[in-house]
C-alpha cells in the first residue's frame, strides 16, 4: 500500500481539517474509495442491485475465488506466483467428492482435500525455492499436471451420490438481521480473510513473508529461511485453494473435474487490483478483499443490466488496466518502483 505523506502544518485549517492528510489518505486506500465510488454507480444504474437478495448473492459468489485470492496474496508478497490455484481447486474438490462417494465420512474426505492441497502447493513452492526454478514456470507445469491428474481420477465424468447434508451446507446462510440470512460460504471467506490479515499484521511468519518480497537476499543473509518461508506461502495458497474447491463441491452438489478453470487469472488479478506488487514486499489482504468485491460488483452489475459477456469482459479489463495504473502513478509520485 502506498505510504502516507508527512503533514504539512500550512495546509492544517483551524478546527483540526488537514486537507494534504486526507488527500493521502485517499490515495493509500485508493481501492477503497474506487469500490465505493462502484457501489454508488450501480446503485443508481439497477434498482435491484442493494436488495437483500442481490447483497446475499455478491457475498457467495466471491467467497470462491476470495479465498484462492487470500492464499495468492501471500505468495505475491514473496515476490512469486502460483498459476496452478485453479487445478487445485478442482482436485481438492474432486478428491472430497471421491472419498465422501465411496463411503467417507464428510469431516475426514474434506481433511484429506485440505492436505492433499496443502503438499502439492509446497511440492511447487519447494521446487521454485530450492532447485532455483522461476516459479512461474513451476505452477504453470503444476496448472497442467494438477487438472491431468483432476481428470484421470474420475475419467472426466463429474462425480454426483455426495451426502445430502454436504450440498446442503453448500448453500446454507445464517440469519444476522430480521429479513436478511448471510450465505455460511461467505462467513468462512470473511474469517479466512480476518485471519490472514492477523497473521500477515502481527505475527514473526507475516514479517518474514514481507522481508522476503522486499530483498530475498538481503532477508538470506539476515538468516531468514527464505526458502522454507517461500515454500509455506505455497503449501497455504494450496490449502486454501483446496478449501475453495471443497466449498465450490459444495455450493454444486457434484465435484467437477473442470471446476475452476481459469481462476487463477481472476486471482492475481483481485490480488495486483488490491495494491499488492508483483514486485513483492508491499500490500495485504485489505486491498484484496476490496478488489474482490470489486470485480464481483462489475459482474453483478453488468448482468443485471443485460450486458453481454463480450462487453463485460471488455469494460472489466480495462477498469482493471486503469486502476493498476493509477496505482503505479502513486507510486511513481511517492519514490515507488
Amino acid at each position: 500500500m502506498n505510504t502516507l505523506t508527512q503533514t504539512d502544518p500550512k495546509t492544517t485549517r483551524r478546527g483540526g481539517f488537514d486537507a494534504r492528510r486526507l488527500g493521502a489518505l485517499m490515495l493509500r486506500y485508493n481501492f477503497i474509495v474506487i469500490f465505493f465510488a462502484v457501489v454508488v454507480i450501480a446503485t443508481l444504474l439497477s434498482d435491484d442491485f442493494l436488495t437483500v437478495r442481490n447483497i446475499s448473492n455478491l457475498f457467495q459468489q466471491a467467497s470462491v475465488v476470495g479465498i484462492v485470492a487470500i492464499g495468492m496474496t501471500f505468495v505475491i508478497l514473496t515476490a512469486n506466483i502460483d498459476l496452478s490455484v485453479g487445478s487445485v481447486v478442482a482436485c481438492g474438490g474432486m478428491v472430497a467428492s471421491l472419498l465422501m462417494a465411496s463411503g467417507w465420512p464428510p469431516l475426514l474426505a474434506i481433511g484429506a482435500a485440505l492436505l492433499t492441497g496443502a503438499c502439492l502447493g509446497a511440492l511447487m513452492g519447494a521446487i521454485a525455492a530450492y532447485a532455483a526454478v522461476p516459479s512461474f514456470i513451476v505452477t504453470l507445469a503444476g496448472l497442467v499436471t494438477v487438472r491431468g491428474v483432476t481428470y484421470l481420477m474420475s475419467n472426466g465424468v463429474p462425480i454426483g451420490g455426495l451426502p445430502r447434508g454436504f450440498g446442503q451446507f453448500g448453500s446454507l446462510a445464517v440469519p444476522l438481521l430480521p429479513g436478511f440470512a448471510f450465505p455460511v460460504l461467505a462467513l468462512l471467506f470473511l474469517a479466512v480473510w480476518g485471519i490472514a490479515a492477523l497473521v500477515l499484521r502481527y505475527t514473526v511468519f507475516g514479517e518474514y513473508v514481507f522481508a522476503t518480497g522486499g530483498n530475498a537476499e538481503a532477508a538470506r543473509l539476515s538468516g531468514l529461511p527464505v526458502r522454507l518461508i517461500v515454500t509455506g506461502v505455497f503449501a497455504i495458497s494450496g490449502l486454501l485453494a483446496a478449501f475453495s474447491g471443497v466449498l465450490l463441491t459444495a455450493r454444486l452438489r457434484i465435484g467437477q473435474p473442470t471446476a475452476a478453470q481459469g481462476l487463477e487469472l481472476d486471482a492475481i488479478a483481485a490480488v495486483v487490483l488490491g495494491g499488492t506488487s508483483l514486485f513483492g514486499g508491499r500490500g495485504g489482504v485489505v486491498g484484496t478483499l476490496f478488489a474482490v468485491m470489486l470485480l464481483q460488483v462489475l459482474r453483478n452489475i453488468f448482468n443485471l443490466l443485460g450486458l453481454g459477456s463480450f462487453y463485460q469482459m471488455t469494460i472489466t479489463g480495462l477498469i482493471i488496466i486503469a486502476a493498476i495504473l493509477l496505482n503505479r502513478a502513486i507510486d511513481s509520485r511517492q519514490g515507488r518502483r
